[in-house]
């Protein structure tokens, strides 16, 4: 049996609305971008939402948009996707990491004010894995010393705390479509935010730095081709109209893993904090020290199972490294970010297909 990591949830819907694109001779700044905007800022609660080609651009111009330039610091988490902090290197700004909870494995919100310093501009959380961290928390640590926050809800479409969704409260936050995501656009991100200069900003910057209204040759700033096509919005309208659909089957196949996992010796199936409602963007367990998870890995992977380790700490990436960060500055994230597995996760995952990863981890831990 051979089971991939991830696999997108694509219908009969999503194909004809691509179709429609295809015969519609326009494929690119056309009525599929408008409307999967318009569903995202809906579904979101916010003013605007402003589609872009992944997520890692979208971080980017929220970035440029909030005034975040050279010598700048911005308070962030080594557990991540290294684009949360890689957008903060783009303008020649400084990310300044806090450990994570050991428990959610979000930025560990307590943290943050022993870095707050002159330089400060800026915190980027990040909603780790999908689970929702406490943005009012964070929101009124930032108005206290007036700092801006972009929020990377890349992992976290759907997902809330204490009822608020996740990239409803940030200055601006932006959500990812990668096709290992709740929804995807095959490739894809959105900037949603509250703040109309912010949102005329990224608009602009998205499309060559040109005026909302100007003329198409006119470029009124610095911009880049950060814009989604309409193949890309059409797919992805198409799987907004299916959100909750997409959402439940999720939740069912988490709920199918924890039930088996639970009280498996060795592993440690995800936390969910009491105040967040899960959106899940990845199934990863944590193994108990003393068990070689490369072996278990290695089984896993021998008898057809995709897996993978989520996440390598962003302060030990190589190129991180020549920055001067080492082993030991961040305690937490390194010993979470040695135990981990993620476990092939995706909509459409079979109860006889979870039997068998369960069946072949159990193997693999008597082994390792």
């Amino acid at each position: 049996m051979k089971i991939p990591l991830s696999k997108p949830d694509i219908t009969e819907k999503e194909i004809n609305f691509v179709n429609i694109v295809l015969s519609s001779g326009i494929l690119s700044i056309g009525p599929f971008v408008e409307e999967f905007e318009k569903k995202i800022a809906e579904y979101i609660g916010v003013k605007h939402a402003i589609a872009v080609n992944s997520g890692t651009s979208g971080l980017h111009l929220a970035v440029r948009a909030l005034g975040i330039k050279d010598g700048d610091e911005v308070i962030t988490t080594p557990f991540s996707f290294v684009a949360s902090s890689n957008c903060i290197l783009f303008e020649r700004a400084k990310p300044v990491f806090v450990d994570i909870d050991p428990d959610t494995l979000n930025m560990d919100i307590s943290q943050i004010e022993g870095k707050i310093s002159s330089k400060t501009k800026a915190i980027l959380p990040v909603d780790v894995f999908g689970q929702a961290i406490d943005m009012k928390s964070i929101m009124d640590k930032a108005e206290r010393y007036s700092l801006k926050v972009i929020e990377d809800a890349c992992e976290a479409l759907g997902a809330e705390y204490d009822g608020q969704k996740a990239g409803s409260l940030a200055h601006a936050a932006v959500f990812a479509f990668y096709p290992n995501k709740q929804i995807t656009t095959a490739e894809g991100g959105v900037i949603v935010t509250n703040d109309d200069e912010v949102a005329k900003l990224c608009r602009s910057m998205r499309s060559q730095g040109r005026p909302i209204t100007g003329l198409w040759l006119e470029h009124e700033r610095l911009g880049y081709n950060y814009r989604m096509s309409e193949l890309h919005a059409a797919l992805g309208v198409a799987q907004m109209e299916r959100i909750e659909e997409i959402l439940d089957k999720r939740q069912k196949v988490a709920d199918m893993y924890n039930e088996r996992l639970k009280n498996v010796a060795g592993v440690k199936v995800p936390y969910i904090h009491p105040k967040v409602k899960m959106s899940w963007f990845v199934y990863v367990i944590r193994l108990e020290r003393g068990i070689d998870r490369n072996k278990v890995m290695e089984y896993l992977l021998s008898n057809g199972i995709g897996c993978r380790p989520y996440f390598t700490p962003i302060h030990l990436q190589p190129f991180y490294r020549e920055m001067g960060y080492k082993e030991g500055d961040f305690p937490v994230t390194e010993a979470v970010a040695k135990t981990t597995i993620a476990l092939p996760f995706y909509n459409n995952l079979t109860e006889e297909e979870i039997d068998y990863v369960v069946e072949k981890l159990k193997e693999a831990l008597s082994m390792a």
